[in-house]
């Protein structure tokens, strides 16, 4: 599993955000900025990521996922 891979995931399951992924070797920055996040405490937000990745991080080909995961608005204002 690599990066692109990963960003392809994702894209497919949240459609209006901006995905980013970096690293390799099981380790990754996930970096996903939209406003399906809007209203989501860290803890929701984070939840909302390991369920599309979840089969990958059960086999071990994801094993650290470091992520940044912002609204629309609090990427601006960063």
């Amino acid at each position: 599993m690599d990066a692109s891979q990963i960003t392809t995931e994702l894209d497919a399951e949240l459609a209006d955000c901006q995905v980013t992924v970096e690293g390799g070797d099981g380790k990754y920055l996930v970096t996903v900025i939209g406003d399906v996040f809007e209203g989501l405490n860290a803890v929701k937000r984070q939840q909302t990521i390991y369920k599309i990745l979840n089969a990958h991080i059960t086999s071990g080909a994801i094993h650290a996922v470091t992520m940044s995961l912002m609204t629309v608005t609090e990427s601006q204002a960063s």
